[in-house]
């Protein structure tokens, strides 16, 4: 496998994601970066701005971090008995809802004083039918006490990753962890739809908006590339077909950051990406360079973009040919023929801005998309790769 090279704007952003999370190891960073421990710390040493951390030794910050940590564990722990407890005993009371079951419970609580026989024919009930529902109530309670704790757990995953994620996604993990526990098996997978409505009743959703639109900076004079991709975006292996896009980044003083993206269509990975305040061909230049760093080169890789002027470029189409490279491009103005970098950029604003507008200033908006873009590939869950992440995706396909 050949040897991952990164760009010094990498090392730095990647050092820089450290500094700015006082409460995170760099062992964590260095996993959510995909790369070793001991080469974030030689970058830190290399363009750190305070003295290192020491991973095997806890500062007392940390320390007080982690016992902080462990009873806030004790008390959800405590919470969740509490709450099974309550479940048991009013279980019988929660489909108060429906007419028919709350006359099996006037039934039931009204033995002592009339028979069974009587009430029924009084509300018009059967008798099978009421005995059939007296013997299910134990397996009634114990569904209701096991859709408490999975609430709990999606509510705990929702969290943590800020709102962001939706049942699709909430379902993957929480069965991964339970394969990674060993505490179920294949037949007792929890179901989408089981989550979808946990999540309704608990009135949790996953974070949607819109996309803006952002039209192409087009130079008719320029060379014209044909479509090598036909809108199919699937690769037979890694390093076969990349496509990519520049998005722009809104800031609040007016100004804009703009974001240069390369994605494996076999893997939807991120193989290369820059970030900059300009829009110039050098912008796209440097994203195709840490791909082909990345990945050890691009010898024979078709790169699918739009018409936009940094593309049709003299400038840029030297570097292909140096890094052999093929250009395609789709139709003028039509966005499903670079559909899968438009969803890209989509995905980005959406789950990084979120409801907010612009970025408060050109470092948090550096930080926050550079985090997001390294996480893409080591910790966030993808459809394509069937709710694996994309390096998972990767190294089982290897």
């Amino acid at each position: 496998m050949p040897r991952k090279v990164y760009a010094e704007q990498f090392k730095r952003d990647a050092v820089a994601m450290f500094e700015s999370n006082p409460d995170t190891s760099m062992r964590k960073v260095a996993e959510e970066l995909g790369i070793n421990r001991s080469t974030l710390g030689y970058w830190y040493k290399q363009f750190g701005t305070n003295v290192a951390k020491d991973e095997d030794a806890a500062s007392p910050v940390e320390k007080l971090a982690d016992a902080e940590r462990i009873r806030q564990l004790e008390r959800e722990n405590k919470r969740l008995r509490e709450e099974r407890d309550i479940l048991r005993k009013a279980a019988k009371y929660f489909a108060e809802g429906d007419d028919l079951v709350i006359r099996f419970q006037f039934v039931d609580d009204n033995l002592a004083d009339y028979s069974v026989k009587r009430m029924c024919t009084v509300l018009g009930l059967n008798r099978s039918s009421y005995y059939k529902w007296k013997n299910s109530a134990p397996r009634r309670r114990a569904r209701l006490v096991d859709d408490a704790v999975v609430a709990a757990e999606i509510q705990a995953i929702f969290d943590a990753e800020n709102g962001i994620w939706g049942a699709r996604r909430i379902t993957a993990e929480l069965n991964d962890r339970k394969r990674d526990n060993g505490t179920t098996p294949p037949a007792k997978r929890i179901n989408r739809k089981r989550v979808a409505r946990l999540m309704r009743a608990q009135n949790l959703f996953g974070f949607q908006k819109k996309r803006r639109v952002k039209t192409t900076a087009r130079d008719k004079g320029r060379r014209v590339f044909a479509d090598l991709v036909n809108r199919d975006f699937t690769a037979c292996a890694a390093n076969r077909v990349l496509v990519g896009d520049i998005t722009y980044l809104p800031i609040a003083d007016g100004a804009n950051m703009y974001l240069a993206t390369v994605i494996d269509c076999f893997s939807r990975k991120l193989v290369g990406f820059a970030i900059a305040n300009h829009m110039r061909t050098e912008l796209v230049e440097e994203a195709l360079e840490n791909a082909s760093h990345l990945r050890g080169g691009l010898d024979g890789a078709i790169f699918h973009s739009d018409h936009g002027s940094v593309y049709t470029s003299s400038q840029f189409q030297a570097t292909c040919k140096r890094l052999g490279v093929a250009q395609s491009m789709g139709a003028v103005g039509t966005s499903a023929d670079n559909s899968l970098a438009e969803s890209f950029n989509a995905a980005l604003k959406r789950e990084v801005l979120k409801d907010a507008k612009t970025f408060a200033n050109q470092l948090i908006c550096r930080r926050d998309v550079f985090r997001w873009c390294v996480r893409y590939n080591t910790c966030r869950r993808h459809t394509w790769c069937g709710y694996q992440t994309p390096d998972e995706f990767e190294s089982q396909a290897a």
